[in-house]
Parts: C-alpha cells; structure tokens; sequence
C-alpha cells in the first residue's frame, strides 16, 4: 500500500468518484451562474442554462475560459462570494500583463492546504520530518502553499521563502531538513552551492524534494537527485486554480495525480476547443468543483499534457497527468520551427562536460530569426583545449539540430557566468518585435 494523506478520496472508486464530482460540478455552475455576472453572460451568450448540466458528460457544453478573461474581469469580476467572505487573495507575477488575482475563503485555504499536504505524504513526510520551503511567500502561491500543508502534516516547518542560500544550507543543517520545497531550479543551485562551501549530500539530511512551478525534465530530475541525495517529486499547480497542490506525483513517479474531488481535467484540441480522448496530447483545462470566492470553469492552463487512468501501483485511483510537454503561449517558433526550451534542456543536461545552466537568446536580423544557446562549461572543462571544447559545442549542436530541425549557434560560457535564480529561471531572452 502507499502512503496516503486521505486514503478514503485518493483510493475512491471511479464510479464514487463520478458521482462526487457530478454532485459538485452541477452545484458548482449553479452558484457561479447565480454569483459571477461575467461568467453567466459567457453561458448566456453560448445558449446554457444550470439545469443543462446534470453531470461531468455535460461539461463540454460550458464555455471557456482564459488569463485574457481573467484580465478583463480584474479585479473583481470574477468573485463568486461577498468580498466580507474573503480573507486572502494570492497573485500571479503579472510578466505579461494584469496580474491575476484570486480570492480565497477561509475553506477554500483549507481545502487549498489539504491538497499540498497529499503531496507532502505521497512524497514520504510525516509529523516526524523537518519541511524547509524555499518557495516564495507574499502573493506567489508556491510558499503559503506548501506552508500550509506541512502544518497540517504536522511538520516542524521552516518558512525560509527564496534567497540568502548560504543561509538556507546552515539551517538546512543545523535543523536536519529533511523535506526541501523550491523550484527545481533553485534546488540545483541550492545542490551547486552546498558543492562550493565543500559539502555533499551526505553532510545534509535531505530525503525528498517537492518541486514545482516550471518546466522540469527527467535529466533534471536525476541531476537535482544526484547533487542532493534525495528523491525529487513533482508538483503542479496554478493561481488560477488554486496553488500548488493540483496535482502531484506519488512514489511511482510516472505522472502526477489530479486531486480530482476538487478539479475535473479535461485535455482539449488547442485549435479547436474539441475535448480529446484519454491518451491524447493536448491543452489541459481545469474546472474547480469545490472552491467558493474564485471558481473558474473550464479554465485553459495552456500547458500541454496527458491524462491517463492506468493502475497505479502506489494504490491511488486518482487520474494522472503527465509532465507538462510544454506551452501553448510559451512556444518559440523560430523560423518558422516550433521550439520549446524544455527539448533544448533535455539536450544539455545529457552532457558531461556542461552544466544544467543555459540561456535561448533569440533575436531578428535582417528579417531573419537569430538562435544562440549559451551554455555553462564546468569547472573540469577550463583546463581542457581549445579543440575539445570546440568538439564540445559541435556536439550540442548537432544534437539540438537532431531534435529541433535547426541549427543553433551554440556559444560555450565560464562557469556560473550566466545569472542564477532563486525564483524561476530566465531560460528565454526572446529579443525580437513579435508584436
């Protein structure tokens, strides 16, 4: 058996399952129709009614909607309780617009926390383990988040938010942290400077990672797993939805499961809006069954994914979706070639002679797209020849070529000469006039 934070909702039946969500899906269109005046006018306009939906198999005939939407209705257009309800709202970073605000009751953080504390039993925590988050607090989800979910588990808790990494290892040992929740990129630096202060995984008592909130690949994982000595899991979530805590991965670690008595997924056409069948590549949509101030349905994450209701062995029932397989807003399309960075990542992290850390530079001359990847040599790498490194950036080359269909100029840095981030990572350096 696996290690269950509810057992009774993450081993339910399917037909139990259905029925639950069936139940919440048909009082959930009801109470947003009734509260949010800009989501019943979308209804209106698509001829729907409430009592059109009778269960999940009606879905597809609500409409849907997206961050454009949520930008329009900001900031409160899209508030389903009384604004004396709420008692917090968290937010997106607004890189590329308004930002997203969402609302929370004090059930919805309830709710919200005991999603996070599944994925902190699934990963192995229990009231005895020491959690260390290194996400950001304040209006990012990713600290309040697994914040809450450790004090539900029980955890001694250590709210460290991002930075001052140096200090994040003395704690680290000092405390004997044996959970450890960032970003995947911040655990890599993390790992990089335990290194250079000349220690190693085992001067820590690190035993699993959660980590989330941007694109991971499989190389990554056994790089970030190496440098700790740790397991590193998986998370999903989104402001929209929640936070962290949609989804998360259990010890089988072949696709995260979907906290489905509180989110139906659907994967759909991104095209055409057409809802796919079980195994298809697509546009993940979620709809909240149970949140209250801010419940968004069919809402379009635009991350391109799998679900798949295989038997797993850690005993869930739980749908699963895989690795997000890119964006739907965050794919380059360089002459003419649609490029996601995660396909560049997953070419670096396969190379002995360089480091994870990498930076797409793309630009526009002459009317012609400009493609540069700089890539971090490490430390081993200095002392070699010209020639070997010249060997070295022929080889990324031909194999970026061999997976993208184009050729890039790869240029080979110093060690740690490309910026670190204790947040996401700056992967993209998109130069050129698109707009």
């Amino acid at each position: 058996m696996g290690r269950y934070w509810n057992e009774k909702i993450e081993c339910m039946s399917r037909e139990d399952m259905k029925k639950l969500q069936d139940e919440r899906l048909v009082a959930q269109v009801r109470h947003v129709y009734d509260n949010v005046a800009y989501y019943r006018k979308m209804m209106d306009e698509k001829g729907v009614k409430p009592e059109d939906i009778r269960g999940t198999e009606d879905l597809h005939k609500l409409p849907f909607l997206t961050k454009a939407d949520l930008r329009e209705a900001y900031p409160y257009g899209l508030l389903a309780k009384p604004l004396s309800d709420c008692v917090r709202i968290q937010s997106t970073s607004g890189t590329t617009g308004k930002r997203v605000v969402a609302f929370y009751t004090q059930h919805d953080i309830d709710l919200w926390e005991d999603c996070c504390a599944r994925a902190i039993v699934a990963a192995g925590g229990t009231r005895d383990d020491v959690c260390q988050v290194c996400y950001g607090y304040g209006l990012f989800t990713g600290g309040p988040g697994l914040n809450g979910g450790s004090h539900k588990v029980g955890c001694l808790t250590l709210p460290m938010s991002s930075g001052n990494t140096e200090r994040q290892i003395q704690f680290m040992m000092d405390l004997q942290s044996t959970i450890l929740c960032c970003t995947p990129s911040y655990a890599a630096y993390i790992g990089e400077t335990l290194h250079d202060m000349g220690y190693g995984p085992d001067d820590i008592k690190l035993k699993a990672g959660i980590f989330g909130a941007e694109p991971w690949t499989e190389e990554m994982r056994r790089e970030i797993e190496k440098l700790l000595g740790i397991k590193a899991y998986d998370i999903y979530g989104l402001t929209e939805i929640s936070g962290p805590g949609v989804s998360f991965e259990c010890e089988e670690q072949t696709g995260m499961h979907i906290n489905e008595d509180h989110f139906i997924a659907e994967i759909i056409d991104p095209d055409t809006g057409e809802v796919l069948p079980e195994g298809s590549k697509g546009e993940l949509v979620f709809t909240s069954i149970t949140k209250e101030a801010f419940p968004l349905l069919r809402y379009r994450t635009r991350d391109i994914c799998v679900l798949t209701r295989e038997k797993c062995s850690c005993g869930r029932t739980l749908v699963k979706m895989s690795k997000p397989m890119g964006r739907t807003d965050d794919m380059l399309i360089i002459r003419g070639v649609n490029v996601f960075p995660s396909q560049i990542e997953s070419v670096l992290l396969k190379m002995s002679n360089a480091t994870p850390n990498y930076q797409i530079v793309v630009d526009r001359l002459n009317n012609s797209d400009t493609f540069e990847i700089m890539v971090e040599l490490n430390d081993d790498m200095l002392s070699d020849t010209v020639k070997s490194i010249e060997e070295l950036e022929r080889k990324i080359s031909s194999d970026i070529h061999s997976i993208l269909g184009i050729k890039a100029k790869i240029t080979l840095v110093e060690p740690k000469s490309i910026p670190r981030s204790e947040g996401k990572a700056v992967r993209v350096v998109d130069k050129r006039k698109l707009v």
